[in-house]
């Protein structure tokens, strides 16, 4: 831009102004930065490799049984490995089965307590109730196995009579070989049954849920919060309108956490199941397995061939919770972003 004055030449004026762009940042950072991210780098790269190795290992210990069985050995309900006939069908919808029991308890119950620690417990109380929960996820599963083989399973019988008395017309709670009405009707058709193994599995995957949808709740945006009590909402109301619907990723992925737990779950399984190898569609009745407890009861007797056809179990059950436990975490994530952001 130039200015003409009268008895003066021209005199240049200030130019446009430059684009502006974002300057780069070529520094190193401190030596405790590159110190903290070579760490974090190596650990999440430790943990890819060992997952890695153990997909690996599954694979070639399993490779001999897999060659044998091929597509049968997801089909075929027998475990003969020394006779080359054996499957994991009956043990996959076992495992199946137990899962979703435990989750379909464990999910009222996670969520129930997730909201009262985080909207209505008293603030004195509320890390108290934080460690209860957390403390509940460090019990051995022994020790749950125990409680349940011993303790709770006298008293579920009495409730897997009474369902399959009034809701035996739906198939899943039949039980075969047995009539509610007749009071001398013996009750071990009850036990060990899938339905009380996925009792006792959603008391351990309780905590594990509970505690990814209590951090979520938590985060929810506080101007939020404000804005519908200011505008009226009760309570429930504005955990309804706000905290829910903010915290929803938080809990389909704790849900699907605790049900990748309870699809690996192996020691407390084994103490109270009746193990059988044919597909058993009835929850309450005597009789279950699962792929870990397969694994445990057929370890210790098992042929050379016979631990291949144990490592191809093991593979199908590596790569199952694999996928749950990635959605999990995926869906998880996804629901805690934005956490900061406000009304």
């Amino acid at each position: 831009m130039t200015v003409a004055m009268p008895g003066a030449g021209q005199v240049s004026g200030p130019g446009p102004d430059p684009v502006d762009a974002p300057r780069a940042v070529r520094g190193r950072g401190a030596p405790v930065d590159r110190v903290f991210r070579g760490a974090a780098r190596g650990s999440g790269a430790v943990v890819l490799a060992v997952m890695l190795l153990v997909g690996v290992f599954l694979t070639y210990r399993a490779s001999e049984a897999l060659g044998v069985a091929k597509f049968g050995f997801l089909t075929t309900s027998a475990w003969e490995p020394d006779s080359r006939n054996f499957g994991i069908a009956a043990v996959l919808v076992g495992t199946v089965l137990i899962g979703l029991v435990a989750i379909s308890i464990a999910l009222p119950l996670a969520l129930g307590t997730a909201l009262y620690i985080s909207e209505y417990a008293p603030r004195r109380l509320r890390s108290f109730l934080v460690s209860l929960v957390d403390l509940m996820a460090a019990v051995p599963s022994v020790v749950y196995g125990l409680c349940g083989a011993f303790f709770l399973q006298g008293y579920i019988v009495g409730l897997s009579r009474w369902i399959s008395t009034y809701f035996s017309w739906i198939p899943v709670f039949a039980v075969d070989g047995s009539d509610p009405t007749d009071p001398l009707q013996t009750t071990t058709v009850y036990t060990s049954s899938t339905f009380i193994a996925g009792i006792v599995v959603a008391l351990m995957v309780t905590p594990i849920a509970c505690s990814v949808m209590r951090e979520t709740f938590s985060q929810a945006p506080p101007g939020e919060r404000e804005g519908a009590f200011a505008l009226g909402a009760t309570r429930w109301g504005m955990i309804r309108a706000v905290v829910l619907p903010f915290g929803w990723g938080g809990v389909i992925g704790g849900t699907m956490l605790g049900l990748g737990r309870a699809l690996g779950e192996t020691i407390a399984v084994y103490m109270i199941i009746s193990p059988v190898f044919v597909v058993q569609w009835h929850v309450l009745q005597n009789g279950a397995n699962s792929v870990s407890a397969l694994i445990a009861l057929r370890y210790g007797a098992a042929s050379e061939f016979g631990m291949s056809a144990l490592m191809a179990a093991g593979l199908a059950l590596f790569l199952m919770t694999l996928i749950v436990n990635f959605i999990a975490s995926s869906i998880a994530a996804r629901g805690r972003s934005g956490s900061g952001a406000e009304a």
